[in-house]
């Protein structure tokens, strides 16, 4: 890429990043279609501190630069998230695109930026005056909006390492493979001993930014089934106040009957 200077190292990348001008790319697969001879480009690829999948005590911690293929191929991620991975692109735009700038590209259709905000994901943001760990919920202001410096880099996400293996996960597109998101939607349910432990939901391609509203998913947490039950109907139309569609391709009405079919599967399959 023209005009491109690479990091070797975390500590070089955040003082490059330093100059405003820079653009931080890892495979460049969005990039490369506004690239030109004027912008200026910072490659992380090389960054072995943004390459890493490893994990501590409460997180599966991915860096930045990880692409999509090292995601799905890791033993530590989990499968929801691979399940959404291997459904971004064709396999060429997998082993280049990362899940850092599919982050910080800032869009509702994001395949894993929908996986990391139903899992309450939290992201390292770093510069060389120091970082900060914020909630990926609000790492996103708006379109194309986010809680990032200038000088800041997405260094490292952090995702909860357990309560993830009962998933639902469906992206509607025009076609069955390569497809860009109409309606995405992720959705977590971890049901212990009749009781409800966690309920997560998260839609995309549908508003500004994906939406999680955790307000109306702690409706179920730490009830039982039956209970669930009862606050069902309740439940669906809180969510159908706060899913509203923003015009795009496909019709509001089409996306929002899709995000309540979606939802209404959801929780028909975990016994609600």
């Amino acid at each position: 890429m023209v005009n491109c200077v690479t990091a070797h190292s975390l500590e070089e990348a955040l003082v490059l990043r330093k100059n405003h001008e820079l653009i931080p790319y890892v495979g460049g697969t969005d990039l490369m279609i506004h690239a030109d001879e004027k912008s200026k480009y910072l490659f992380l690829h090389k960054v072995p501190e943004m390459k890493q999948i490893v994990e501590d005590d409460d997180y599966i911690r991915f860096g930045a630069s990880c692409t999509f293929t090292e995601i799905i191929e890791h033993s530590l991620s989990p499968k929801i998230l691979k399940d959404a991975c291997s459904q971004i692109g064709a396999p060429t735009i997998r082993n280049v695109g990362s899940i850092g700038g599919n982050i910080g590209n800032g869009s509702p259709k994001a395949d894993s930026a929908l996986i990391c905000m139903v899992t309450d994901s939290k992201l390292r943001l770093a510069n060389s005056a120091g970082e900060r760990i914020i909630p990926i919920k609000d790492f996103y202001l708006g379109h194309k909006k986010l809680d990032l410096l200038p000088d800041e880099l997405i260094v490292e996400i952090l995702m909860p390492k357990n309560g993830l293996d009962n998933y639902y996960h469906k992206k509607v597109g025009a076609r069955n493979a390569l497809a860009i998101s109409r309606v995405s939607f992720a959705g977590i349910m971890d049901i212990k001993e009749n009781k409800v432990k966690n309920c997560a939901t998260a839609y995309g391609a549908v508003s500004d930014v994906i939406i999680r509203v955790n307000s109306i998913d702690n409706m179920l947490i730490g009830k039982t089934i039956e209970e669930a039950k009862e606050l069902k109907d309740a439940y669906l139309k809180a969510f159908d106040q706060a899913i509203v569609p923003i015009k795009g391709r496909v019709g509001i009405e089409y996306r929002k009957d899709v995000c309540m079919n979606l939802l209404r599967d959801f929780l028909e399959i975990n016994g609600i």
